[in-house]
């Protein structure tokens, strides 16, 4: 069984800023007692063999979405089939600092939310052989029909994008959609109409800085995933899918290719209509300015009225709109979204109760765990049908219509959890070209040449599309 290289914990350490503890050879699952963890027989009550003599551990990432759902939800419907089940509940703001030592030692919990600017390298554990192979889960009959399987019930595209070299590793539980959030009331009371053309847009933001009631645009400057998402969203909009496709398996000029240079050169030219200070700003900031009417747009995924719940004025009106067509010549028509599944649940292939975190993802993988999630969260899931019936707020009910709208013309990638490092460089690359630092053509250049270097590099396992 392989174990995690001497390089391989430098880098993932580094990552995580960690000291690197010793190397200990791989360790199998262990009962609380320390003996080996003996597998458990399945049944028709029991199909993915629960221990009931060792406990449940999960962790949560503790970001915008809280972890409330799995204590409220998640953790109280697994009791109330296995009662016996201990289940020991954690919330960590940085996962990679609280978990990457125990992935080292072989004693990882059960259930991870992977997610936060402190995520561990999902490309890094799978490569170790440190993640389950969920195909049991998905053959498994589902919680709320047993004569469906978790599969029937399921986004297909979920499981495809949560699998490596065709084996699903990765449950991918929120279906975000992406786009640029505005509040209906500061629109309405001003006049201003949503942008349907880049033309638009540009006159758009000449338009309310004119005005002086708001700035026109804002992103997260410390975090740079939020704008390079954009970036990428409208290089496919221009090029088709096929230009993000060919990022994810790092082809030669994937990233200097002109719709990606075009895309670039689009949002680096806004900075004159720039939120002041954007640069130095974090997401609760921007979020912030933008609750209080201070700057108009700022792109986000479908998470952001949740996590600004407590902020948010009664009548702001959350909507969000798509990307304007950039040119009559773009590929993909308007009203194409970014819609991919996020924030990673995996279960340790090393943990000393496997069954039971594959039943816990069961559990969330059932209409009734994904629907109380979403109207308590106020987001969309992986599951098919689980918002029917239910109340949704007003900037969900938005990015669910403009989900149905956009039909197939949405745009997905996944170089982000393919490779860590990559998506290291693009944030180091992005923030200097938003901030004036550095010029269209050395930031493709730049990355590009990162890509090359992982796709050599023969300690990398890469994966393809």
């Amino acid at each position: 069984m392989k174990h995690l290289t001497r390089r391989d914990m430098l880098r993932t350490a580094v990552l995580a800023g960690l000291a690197l503890p010793a190397l200990n050879a791989c360790a199998q699952p262990v009962a609380s007692g320390g003996s080996p963890a003996a597998p458990v027989p399945t049944s028709s009550t029991n199909p993915l063999g629960v221990a009931l003599d060792r406990p449940l551990e999960v962790w949560i990432f503790d970001g915008g979405f809280g972890d409330a759902y799995a204590r409220d939800i998640h953790e109280p419907m697994l009791k109330s089939r296995y009662a016996g089940l201990e289940i020991k509940h954690n919330a960590a703001k940085e996962v990679g600092k609280a978990l990457q030592p125990r992935f080292a030692g072989g004693n990882p919990p059960e259930l991870v939310m992977n997610s936060g600017d402190g995520k561990m390298d999902l490309g890094a554990l799978v490569q170790d052989s440190q993640l389950a192979d969920l195909t049991p889960l998905l053959d498994a009959p589902s919680w709320d029909d047993p004569s469906k399987k978790v599969r029937d019930v399921v986004d297909p595209g979920a499981i495809a994008q949560g699998s490596y070299d065709g084996v699903p590793r990765v449950i991918n539980y929120v279906n975000t959609v992406w786009g640029i959030w505005y509040s209906t009331k500061l629109f309405d009371e001003n006049g201003w109409q949503v942008p349907k053309t880049w033309a638009d847009f540009i006159a758009l933001c000449e338009t309310i800085k004119k005005s002086g009631k708001a700035a026109p645009f804002t992103f997260a400057g410390k975090y740079p995933f939020y704008i390079y998402e954009t970036i990428l969203t409208l290089a496919a909009k221009i090029g088709g899918a096929d230009v993000l496709k060919r990022i994810d398996n790092l082809e030669p000029g994937a990233w200097t290719a002109e719709p990606v240079k075009q895309a670039a050169k689009a949002f680096a030219d806004l900075q004159p209509y720039l939120l002041s200070g954007t640069a130095g700003l974090d997401h609760v900031q921007t979020q912030t300015a933008h609750n209080k009417y201070q700057v108009a747009m700022l792109p986000c995924g479908s998470w952001l009225e949740n996590e600004q719940k407590d902020a948010t004025p009664a009548d702001f009106g959350y909507a969000m709109f798509p990307l304007p067509d950039f040119s009559p010549s773009d590929a993909l028509p308007y009203g194409t979204l970014h819609a991919q599944p996020g924030e990673p649940y995996v279960v340790p292939s090393k943990s000393a109760n496997v069954g039971a975190g594959l039943e816990y993802l069961r559990v969330m993988l059932s209409k009734e765990g994904a629907g109380r999630f979403t109207e308590l969260v106020s987001t969309l899931t992986i599951v098919k049908g689980a918002t029917e019936g239910r109340s949704l707020k007003p900037g969900l009910a938005s990015a669910a219509k403009a989900l149905d709208t956009a039909g197939d013309n949405t745009v997905y990638f996944l170089f982000n959890s393919w490779y860590k490092p990559l998506e290291d460089e693009v944030v180091a690359a992005t923030g200097q070209l938003m901030a004036g630092k550095l010029a269209v053509d050395a930031w493709a250049e730049r990355i590009d040449k990162k890509a090359a270097e992982i796709k050599s590099d023969s300690s990398v396992r890469t994966f393809t599309r």
